[in-house]
């Protein structure tokens, strides 16, 4: 009870402080409806807040949040798809110009991978859905003999990133807009423990600090 006391407590603070300093952005909000900037796709990590880490304000995301910051596959078959629902929406009728898939440092999920997890009726649901980090697991296992655990997780979580933006090129909808130039996805790294986020470099085939993208576009 203690948890949710908290949690009811913060809610009347953002109330009386918060939304009372925004109440004029929410009112537009509401009028005008949404127009997010990006589709952010992140790990349901409760220490990985993407308005945090990106200082942005109510609006300027539509946010998927689950397992692993994982996408499957396109599937055209009538069923439950709640992620590649939401990123139909975003795309399709959202419009956003951009998606961001943001994996992040000591990862769960991508650790789980590594581990002999029996079934059970109250996993299997988990079980499955880590199907998706077998490609970035494969990936990872062919690193040279030696390499420690943290750097093999390390990786896989980066490299996950990059087989995730894949997945996403197999929505109709996200390959059309990304063929003609009005969609662009991006691969991100957060580190939890220095708060720095590292960005996919398709051209160079590698992680680099996203402050200098921002410099080399300036």
């Amino acid at each position: 009870m203690d948890n949710i006391k908290t949690l009811i407590q913060g809610h009347e603070e953002f109330q009386s402080v918060k939304f009372a300093k925004n109440e004029e952005r929410f009112k537009t909000l509401v009028e005008k409806g949404q127009s997010p900037k990006a589709l952010f796709i992140g790990c349901s990590d409760s220490r990985v807040m993407p308005a945090l880490i990106t200082n942005s304000e109510a609006g300027d995301l539509f946010i998927i949040r689950n397992i692993g910051n994982f996408v499957a596959p396109f599937n055209p078959n009538v069923d439950y798809h709640a992620t590649a629902s939401a990123i139909e929406y975003a795309v399709s009728v959202l419009k956003v110009s951009d998606i961001i898939v943001c994996g992040h440092s000591e990862c769960g999920a991508i650790a789980s991978l590594f581990k002999d997890i029996e079934p059970t009726e109250e996993n299997l649901h988990t079980i499955k859905w880590l199907e998706l980090g077998e490609s970035a697991k494969r990936s990872a296992q062919l690193l040279p003999k030696g390499v420690s655990k943290k750097e093999i997780l390390d990786y896989t979580e980066r490299i996950s990133v990059i087989f995730q933006l894949e997945n996403l090129l197999t929505y109709p909808a996200v390959k059309r807009r990304v063929a003609d130039g009005s969609l662009f996805l991006h691969g991100w790294h957060y580190n939890i423990k220095n708060g720095k986020i590292e960005y996919y470099d398709e051209k160079a085939y590698e992680f680099k600090e996203l402050t200098e993208k921002i410099i080399q576009k300036s």
